[in-house]
């Protein structure tokens, strides 16, 4: 744009002292400015997104929202400098002081740290566009988009989470489905002590085999003369239950409610046709009588 500027130096064309030449003069260059960065940004799409569309790279997106971002800044710095109605304004914005730098340096604080930690995410990829991901904090989602300050995770429908880039870097991250090409997600089912495990463990496993959802984790290895599906395991004694866990994987494509909802249903047909019983949680108490310790001193 510093070559726009100097072949077209419009304080020749209005008077510099004339109110409404000023005004004239301000509009033209926000015109230019809006024209050029117009294109530029159509430029960029075509360029940057044709990419993306092969490659779901969460560096590509975070560069193609970075530069969208430069382009804009780099314009509204133009025509501050260069209009003669603004460039007093913005020689003192820009060159300021240092009070005025550190003021602004102050305030952009937040939007540095995102900023940065948008890079790093970045670099070091965490997860990828597409990629189904929970955090330690309770927000679950798959990823659609990051920009330079916030990334966009899309749950249930229409609902989408904007997390800032420097909280989501601060977290720990489930990954559910980091270099690969297909999603999972981890159930855990709660059988009665007097449950016959491995019974319940293939129960469990042909309900989610049944599932029209529900893929291989690596398709074309058989096992046990199916694909190879996520196995079921006996994990844990809980306080009134058996815990039986299993990963389930499923296509991009499919909503992980999807998923989700139908495993659940299909395991508790199949639990309760088989006459396994899921436990409520239950606490004994046991009551002693008042007189008790008073008897006892006798």
């Amino acid at each position: 744009m510093t070559g726009i500027v100097r072949a077209i130096d419009l304080s020749e064309i209005f008077n510099p002292k004339d109110k409404l030449g000023n005004l004239i003069e301000f509009l033209v260059y926000v015109l230019i400015a809006f024209v050029v960065t117009f294109i530029l940004l159509k430029i960029k799409k075509k360029v940057v997104e044709k990419r993306l569309k092969k490659h779901k790279n969460i560096q590509v997106r975070f560069t193609q929202n970075l530069i969208s971002g430069l382009i804009i800044a780099v314009a509204v710095i133009w025509v501050l400098v260069s209009s003669t109605a603004t460039s007093g304004f913005g020689k003192v914005l820009f060159q300021g002081t240092a009070i005025i730098g550190a003021v602004i340096g102050l305030a952009a604080q937040p939007v540095i740290a995102d900023l940065f930690s948008g890079l790093m995410i970045s670099m070091n990829k965490p997860f990828q566009i597409g990629d189904r991901i929970e955090l330690d904090n309770g927000f679950k989602g798959v990823v659609m988009d990051i920009t330079p300050r916030h990334v966009v995770l899309r749950g249930i429908d229409t609902l989408d989470i904007i997390i800032p880039n420097s909280k989501i870097n601060a977290c720990v991250i489930t990954n559910m489905s980091h270099n690969t090409r297909i999603r999972s997600v981890h159930f855990r089912f709660s059988v009665s002590y007097g449950t016959d495990v491995e019974k319940a463990m293939t129960v469990i496993r042909e309900a989610v085999i049944a599932s029209e959802y529900t893929i291989p984790a690596r398709k074309g290895i058989p096992v046990n003369g199916q694909g190879e599906y996520g196995p079921v395991y006996f994990i844990a004694y809980a306080d009134s239950s058996l815990q039986m866990a299993t990963t389930v994987y499923y296509e991009p494509t499919v909503a992980s409610e999807v998923v989700i909802s139908d495993i659940n249903l299909r395991v508790k047909k199949a639990l309760d046709e088989a006459g396994i019983e899921i436990p409520f949680n239950y606490v004994n108490v046991v009551m002693k009588p008042e007189n008790t310790a008073d008897e006892a001193l006798k």
